[in-house]
């Protein structure tokens, strides 16, 4: 049997001799981490000498998994630090009251245990890095031909990544954030945030806490709300359960507050088989599930939520299992409704 056997179900057995060559070559290279996957990747990289003929084709998919893999090896020593993303206009002047804000939440994030992840240009993104500070920032740059250099506070440190392809870029903020923070911005601010509850709405990604802050006294994200009332929900384009998806708020000590509170007894999550897995600092008691149990009877579809050791699939990866965890079938679609199962969770 191959010493790294393709796990993956959907795909074809891979023809005995090239798996031996993959195999031969994995070996040469000294062996590591996930080979199966890396056998898969291979395969494909060799597809593409007959499936894709269009050289800037072929560079997209080069150029992509360079950046991914290059911006995975940054975030690894930092994988068991909590991070926030902030986003926000690039044009906010430093005596903007949302920059002093900006610098304000950066600094609690930071005392808060938290990193901190922006684009690493200027405006909301330095004030982000100035709170908190260099040894707590990344930067998730995009080479664009007026926007070449990093603001000062990330320029030249090793977090910093900067990258060709907005999709990239876009991947990594998403797949290393535990919260998300939106000041006044743009298109591209806007983009971030419509992508962060497009995930979050559609069950792809893990759910986080994402708030819209004002300045004190602002309308920009309340006006903003207002428009998905108005528009998204009164047409029956969003349910109301999105709604919980955002928290809008000019005060960033509750800001901070908001989304701390979403990390005082979740932990994380994952599917296993048909299952809803949500680990915890603290198991709620029968009561409590009893509770839970018919409240939110309305997302749950197959086996009731109860508290459970860890499953098997979670002993083999050896996934957080110092920690205790609820599990139920969840129906997959009412994101809306598991955020207030977890805020519920939270208040044990």
């Amino acid at each position: 049997m191959s010493a790294h056997p393709n796990k993956n179900n959907h795909r074809k057995p891979r023809d005995p001799e090239l798996q031996k060559r993959i195999d031969d070559l994995i070996a040469w290279k000294g062996g590591g981490h996930n080979p199966d996957l890396v056998a898969d990747i291979i395969e494909d990289a060799l597809k593409l000498l007959h499936d894709v003929e269009h050289r800037g084709d072929a560079r997209v998919l080069q150029m992509a998994v360079r950046e991914l893999r290059y911006a995975f090896r940054v975030f690894a020593p930092y994988a068991d630090r909590r991070k926030v993303s902030i986003f926000g206009s690039a044009r906010t002047s430093k005596e903007a009251p949302e920059y002093r804000q900006a610098v304000e939440f950066g600094r609690r994030m930071a005392e808060a245990g938290f990193m901190v992840i922006t684009g690493a240009g200027p405006g909301i993104m330095e004030a982000g890095h100035e709170g908190a500070g260099l040894e707590h920032s990344f930067g998730v740059n995009i080479r664009l031909p007026w926007e070449q250099a990093a603001n000062p506070v990330i320029e030249g440190d090793r977090k910093l990544i900067n990258f060709k392809y907005f999709f990239t870029r876009k991947l990594t903020f998403i797949r290393h954030s535990d919260a998300v923070a939106l000041f006044p911005g743009g298109f591209g601010t806007m983009d971030e945030g419509y992508e962060a509850l497009t995930l979050m709405q559609t069950g792809k990604s893990q759910l986080m806490p994402l708030v819209m802050i004002d300045p004190p006294g602002g309308t920009f994200w309340r006006r903003w709300h207002e428009h998905v009332q108005d528009l998204l929900l009164a047409n029956g384009l969003i349910s109301e359960q999105d709604l919980n998806l955002y928290f809008l708020t000019d005060d960033v000590a509750q800001a901070v507050r908001h989304i701390r509170r979403f990390y005082r007894n979740y932990h994380s999550s994952r599917y296993v088989g048909d299952l809803l897995v949500i680990r915890l600092n603290h198991p709620p008691g029968p009561t409590a599930v009893e509770a839970l149990n018919e409240d939110f009877a309305d997302i749950i579809n197959g086996e009731p939520l109860r508290v459970v050791d860890p499953l098997p699939e979670e002993v083999a990866d050896k996934d957080c299992l110092d920690r205790p965890r609820v599990a139920f079938g969840f129906d997959r679609k009412s994101y809306g409704r598991l955020r207030l199962l977890i805020d519920r969770l939270n208040l044990l």
